[in-house]
C-alpha cells in the first residue's frame, strides 16, 4: 500500500443493497486483531451484525447511526475492561482504536465503504448496546461501523496542518 492510498479512506454513509461476503468482514477483522495493544493484552471483542433487527436495534441505539438500516453489516466493536492492560479504561480505548483504524483500511482496500460510529463514552448508547446485545458487565461497546459496497464515493483528501507539526519542542 502507498501512503497516498490511505488518503482514499473516507466515511461512507450510503451502500448498495448488495450482501458483503462474510470472508470480506474475515479478512477486516483479521486486520483489526493485528494491531498493537497495550503489553499485548488484546482487549478487543466483535460482534458482526448482519440480521435487519439486529442493526435496526443498534440504529435505534446511535442518533448518527440510521445508516446501519440500510447497511448490508454492522460491526460492534467492544473492549473487555478486566483483559486491558492494568484493567484500566484509557489503554482499552486505544488499543480498541487502533483496531478500528486497522479495520477501516482493511475495508477500503477490500473495496467496501464504511463509516465509524460513536458509542463510549455516551453513557444512554452504552447501556441501549449492552442491554439490546446482552453484553457481560465486563464488556464495553466502545464504537460501530456500518459498512457495506459504497453507493457513494467521497473524493479522497488530505486533512494534513503544518501548524500542528513541531520538531523537536512546541
Amino acid at each position: 500500500m502507498k501512503p497516498l492510498d490511505l488518503l482514499s479512506r473516507r466515511s461512507v454513509r450510503k451502500y448498495t443493497e448488495e450482501p458483503v461476503e462474510d470472508a470480506m468482514i474475515q479478512i477486516a477483522l483479521e486486520a483489526a486483531m493485528a494491531a498493537p495493544s497495550a503489553r499485548h493484552c488484546d482487549p478487543w471483542h466483535f460482534i458482526v451484525v448482519k440480521e435487519q433487527a439486529g442493526r435496526d436495534a443498534l440504529a435505534d441505539a446511535l442518533p448518527y447511526g440510521q445508516m446501519l438500516r440500510e447497511a448490508p453489516a454492522g460491526i460492534i466493536v467492544c473492549g473487555d475492561i478486566n483483559v486491558a492492560h492494568r484493567s484500566e479504561l484509557s489503554y482499552l480505548l486505544q488499543d480498541v482504536a487502533a483496531a478500528i483504524e486497522n479495520l477501516l483500511l482493511s475495508l477500503e482496500l477490500q473495496g467496501l465503504g464504511a463509516v465509524w460510529l460513536g458509542i463510549h463514552p455516551n453513557e444512554d448508547r452504552i447501556q441501549a448496546v449492552k442491554t439490546a446485545f446482552n453484553l457481560p458487565d465486563n464488556i464495553i461497546p466502545v464504537s460501530a461501523i456500518a459498512l457495506g459496497h459504497p453507493a457513494e464515493f467521497p473524493e479522497a483528501r488530505t486533512r494534513y496542518d503544518a501548524t500542528k507539526v513541531h520538531n523537536g519542542t512546541w
